[in-house]
């Protein structure tokens, strides 16, 4: 990918050319705006697509490596693992439900949340992350509510010592941003510990949004211009970054999270 294709049909059609050239005994091919069909498996590139657009000069090593790594997932989440290895890499991630559009629902090991989103399970290994399906659950004996207590509990353990770097509105507003750009930053909206962690800091409950899997913005209720200019940044992350999630904010009590939208 030496000449970046701008147009998003340009780089399916690009990515497609690379699957072909790399598994030429498998059928792929294009069935809509960056979503590929390859052997049998939809893959929506639009994650990849946004990657690339983050970092054109990179974008030959980003795609091999994306589809690389997407692979050695496949060929590892149909090999059976032992409960007893997993449950240490067991972790929680947010997800739009819009990945159902794409994946059979009954296949997948999830919970619903709020805002039009789910929490999906992946066994996060050095290199990878690979989905939990409901064939491997089922293997483990376990429920979905089973993987989401144990993912919480991995989840804390992850990165014990949060930082969270506080910032301060001119009109009063305060947010409270966390980047460690481990692929959970926005997972750890579901961390038990949250509303204690930044309560005090944020006067109170708050809004979390989440626009993407690596962002993770906590805000004070108020102000209402501080709470719009925010909204507005995340809109703008929602349609840019890539693994978006929602563009609708979250409210952290004491008592758990909620969305801001109807159910």
């Amino acid at each position: 990918m030496d000449q970046l294709p701008i147009e998003p049909e340009a780089f399916a059609a690009h990515v497609l050319e690379m699957l072909r050239r790399q598994y030429p005994a498998r059928n792929a091919a294009i069935t809509g705006p960056l979503h590929v069909v390859f052997d049998g498996r939809h893959l929506g590139l639009e994650n990849l697509y946004r990657m690339v657009m983050r970092d054109p000069r990179n974008a030959r090593d980003i795609v091999e490596n994306y589809l690389e790594r997407l692979f050695e997932g496949d060929q590892i989440s149909g090999s059976p693992l032992p409960f007893s290895v997993a449950r240490t890499r067991i972790m929680p991630r947010i997800q739009p439900e819009t990945i159902f559009e794409h994946l059979d629902r009954e296949q997948v090991a999830h919970i619903p949340f709020v805002n039009g989103t789910c929490v999906v399970f992946v066994i996060d290994l050095p290199q990878l992350t690979v989905s939990i399906t409901t064939e491997q659950m089922v293997r483990w004996g376990l429920q979905p509510d089973d993987l989401d207590v144990i993912s919480r509990e991995n989840l804390a353990r992850y990165a014990p010592d949060l930082e969270v770097r506080i910032v301060d509105s001119h009109d009063g507003g305060r947010a409270a941003i966390v980047a460690q750009q481990d692929g959970y930053d926005a997972a750890r909206l579901l961390l038990s510990s949250l509303h204690g962690r930044l309560a005090r800091e944020l006067k109170g409950d708050f809004y979390v949004a989440c626009p993407s899997r690596d962002s993770f913005i906590a805000i004070s209720v108020g102000p209402d211009p501080f709470v719009g200019r925010l909204k507005l940044r995340v809109e703008d992350d929602y349609l840019r970054l890539p693994y978006p999630i929602t563009r609708e904010l979250f409210y952290v009590t004491r008592d758990g999270v909620a969305g801001t939208v109807a159910a």
